[in-house]
Formats: C-alpha cells, structure tokens, sequence
C-alpha cells in the first residue's frame, strides 16, 4: 500500500512539484478555477484581463475558504474592496510539525503554540483593477493597508470575517500539510490544471501515467509525472505522489479563456446570521416598544386634529394613507402614515419613473412634486409617521428594525429578504439613521444596514438608533 506520510513527502525535494506545480502554484490555480487572480504584494505581476476577482495577500499567505459570503457582498452592496479577517479552522492556539533526523527518519511531533501569524489572518477581495494597482505599487503590508484604507471610502468598502484554512508558504510542513488538505478541498484540479486526468473517482493523475489492471486507487489522491504504479500496489488517499525530480515536466500557462465560468462561483448561501435572541430579550422588547408607543399616542394625540384639519383644508379626505408592507414572517399589514400627498399620487407615479433618483426597487425623487403643501411639512418634521405607532401597539412593527416595505421590494435578494423578514420592521433603524443619499448607493447602504441589524440586534443597538433618531428629529425642527 502506497501512503505518503507527512516525512515522505518532505523528502520528494526542497520544492516538490505535481503536474510541474509547486504547492504556491496549485493554491493560485485553485483560486483562478473560480476566476479569482491572486495577487500577492511585492511579487510583480501581469492583472489577467479575464479574471473576474483579484486576490490581494500577503506573500507568505496561502489561504482556501469559501467564496459564499464574499459574492453576496460583492452582488448586492457593490463595493470596490472586500476586507475579509480569515478565522483558522478548528484553530486551536497552537501547530503540529514532524520532527526528523538527517536521514529523514521520523522523530516526534512538536507543537508551536501562539496560533497564525497574525499577519496572514487578512487578505482583500476585489473587482477593481486600480485597486490592485495600488496593492502592487506598495513596498510593505502596513503601506498597503493604509493605502486602501486612504484611497476608498468606508462606504465602498465591506469587512467580512471567514472561517479558512490557512497556510505560511516560508514553513515547509505547512506548505506540505496545505498540499494534503487541497487535494481534498478541490475536486476538479483539471479546470486549471491541462496534465490532470481523472481516472476514479477523486483520484486525479498524469496524463501518461500507466497504472496496472490489478492496482487499487482510493481516492482522494493526486499523482504527479513519473509515478507509474505496478503489480498489486494500493493506493490510499488523501494522498499526493509528487513528480519524480527527473521527470518534471515544465509548467504550463492558465489559460483564463478557457475556464468553465460554472467553475468560477460557488452556490449562495444564506448570507446572514441573525443574532441570537432569548425568549426574555425578546419579551423585553416588545414590552417595550408597547409601553414607549403608548406614551407617544398619549402625548401627541393632541395633534392629530390640527394635523387632520390642515390635510382636509388643502386637499380633503383622506387623512390617512395605509400602504400595504410586510412584517415578520412576510405578514402583510396595513402601514398608517399622515396623507403626505396628492390623492393622485399612486396613478402619477408611472409618469415620474424616469426622474427616479433611487437605484434600487424604491421611488425617490428629491422635492417630490406628489407632496401637498401640508405633506412637505409633515416630512420635515417626521409627523406623516405619527399613526405608524398605532402599529406598534397592534404589534405589526417594532420602535427599531428594518425599514416595513411591501411584497414587491422584498424579492430583490433573497437573503436579505429573509433575514429583514425574521424581525419585525421599525420606525426607525440603521438604514435611516445612516444613509448617505449618495447617488447610486441607496438602495445598496439599504441592503447593508438592514443586514448588519439583523446580525447585531439588540438593547445597545436599539437605544443608539433611538438616540440619534431623536437628534436628527430635532435638527430638521431647528432648521424649519
């Protein structure tokens, strides 16, 4: 039975190859069978046209995790650099290496305690060529941080933590044990990789390689150039035979053309993880979002006539609008507002679309010519969401969540439709306390405050948003 063991391997050679590849050279393959390039800083390289992702690492770094999250981030909030903190797998403070003798005779395992090096725990995703330009023209890490830090703004960056695999290239066993993992990692080494044949399943090898009739394979298991297995040899995966030293062949080009795009992405997952809520934080809250509303209702009662009577002088009855929004769960619910604008409003609003400044499902257009005179006013002093409380007290929405929005918005992403319908909307939340009104990037700042709640509700959260919702209320009071 054929097994390398982790002192087999170290002995193939001071930089041991399979299909001619060394371990770095397999990892950027890896990478670009996703149409991902990597970049490594202070190693020159030629950007490929085709690729679709560039890679931003550390030179040391080789790293494998799963592109899920990075794609939903980079489909919906658009942002030009992607900052991922890749969190070890199974990390457990320390690393295993074998110890050997000069012979290479196995002497015993040692452990490194202290974890990865805290430099390789972060890389950059990114669709932009001139931000790899920037990382290539850097002469060291921290430069090359700070740079992307100076050169794009916090709203066209995101920052992502992973769970990945993660290996330093400079230590010999790494690279070897990064080798072992990969072959069980990547299943079709032969979108990249030409000499690759598939011959069983999960057992990868030369192209002119001779295997006899009466050998067993058991995959996973790469065999590299010159490694012809005879008799009734077995070979036990996961395992790697380099190439033989005399028999390398020289390395062939990626050719990104030829790359199956169905091997370039990875199938979505659910972006978000909404964070844990008890039974008692739950009670909490909705105990009281009843007792603040019922307050509010109390106090400002008094308006409502002044308010009715100035909606019916200009423009009559109704002196309600109730558009029907999606709560938690995708319930449909009635959603009360003061009538801002002309009974027509809904009819014109087809004729307005081009003028729409929105660039998501919403309709926005800057002094709005749908609003009464009345409803300008109502707007600037948040008053048209007055009624809205009454929903609080029938329990179809919360003081703070998700801006309430109605079926048809909500199919846009469906992670984010999922995760903003797991809590009842709010009055008020991140998105309206946040929003830059940036053209081009509100309705991706709505996807992305809507989901950083989602994962991060709760009483702190929700007393900031309270706050700041009341100083922006009494800004636009001191302005009028």
């Amino acid at each position: 039975m054929i097994r390398p063991s982790p002192t087999h391997l170290a002995r193939a050679g001071a930089h041991p190859t399979v299909w001619g590849l060394e371990p770095s050279q397999l990892h950027d393959r890896f990478w670009a069978a996703r149409g991902v390039q990597v970049v490594r800083l202070g190693e020159p390289c030629e950007i490929v046209e085709d690729a679709e992702l560039f890679l931003l690492t550390d030179p040391r770094l080789l790293a494998v995790f799963n592109l899920t999250r990075v794609l939903e981030v980079l489909n919906w909030l658009k942002p030009r650099v992607v900052c991922l903190r890749l969190h070890a797998a199974g990390d457990r403070g320390y690393r295993e290496k074998v110890v050997t003798d000069s012979q290479g005779k196995f002497l015993r395992f040692q452990r490194s305690y202290g974890g990865a090096d805290s430099r390789l725990a972060r890389v950059a995703i990114t669709p932009d060529r001139n931000v790899v330009r920037a990382w290539l023209a850097a002469p060291d890490a921290r430069t090359a941080w700070r740079s992307l830090r100076r050169r794009i703004s916090a709203a066209h960056r995101a920052t992502l933590s992973v769970d990945a695999d993660v290996y330093d290239r400079t230590v010999a066993h790494e690279v070897m044990q990064f080798t072992r993992d990969l072959v069980q990692a990547w299943d079709a080494p032969e979108t990249t990789i030409r000499r690759a044949k598939r011959v069983a399943p999960g057992v990868w090898v030369d192209g002119d390689t001779q295997i006899d009739a009466g050998v067993k394979l058991v995959g996973p298991v790469w065999m590299g150039v010159g490694r012809d297995v005879a008799g009734e040899s077995s070979v036990i995966g996961p395992a790697v035979l380099w190439d033989r030293p005399e028999a390398r062949p020289a390395i062939d080009t990626i050719e990104w053309g030829e790359i199956e795009p169905t091997q370039r992405t990875e199938t979505l997952e659910r972006l978000v993880k909404p964070a844990r809520r008890t039974s008692l934080s739950l009670f909490s809250k909705r105990a009281f979002d009843v007792v603040v509303a019922l307050m509010v209702v109390v106090l400002t009662l008094p308006l409502y006539p002044i308010i009715m009577l100035a909606i019916w002088l200009e423009d009559g009855r109704p002196f309600f609008f109730a558009h029907r929004r999606e709560s938690m769960g995708g319930k449909p619910f009635p959603c009360l507002k003061f009538r801002s604008m002309r009974k027509d409003a809904e009819k014109i609003k087809a004729q307005l679309a081009a003028q729409n400044q929105a660039d998501g499902p919403q309709f926005f257009i800057e002094n709005d010519p749908r609003l009464t005179r009345v409803g300008r006013l109502l707007r600037a002093l948040d008053l048209d969401e007055l009624p809205q409380f009454f929903n609080v007290l029938l329990g179809h929405m919360s003081l703070v969540g998700p801006r309430p929005s109605p079926f048809e918005e909500n199919q846009f992403c469906p992670p984010w439709r999922e995760a903003r319908l797991s809590i009842r909307p709010g009055i008020t939340g991140l998105w309206q306390v946040k929003r830059s009104r940036l053209e081009g990037l509100d309705f991706q700042e709505w996807i992305k405050y809507d989901l950083q709640y989602v994962e991060n509700a709760g009483w702190r959260l929700d007393l900031v948003i309270l706050w700041q919702t009341f100083t922006m209320i009494l800004r636009g009071i001191l302005r009028i």
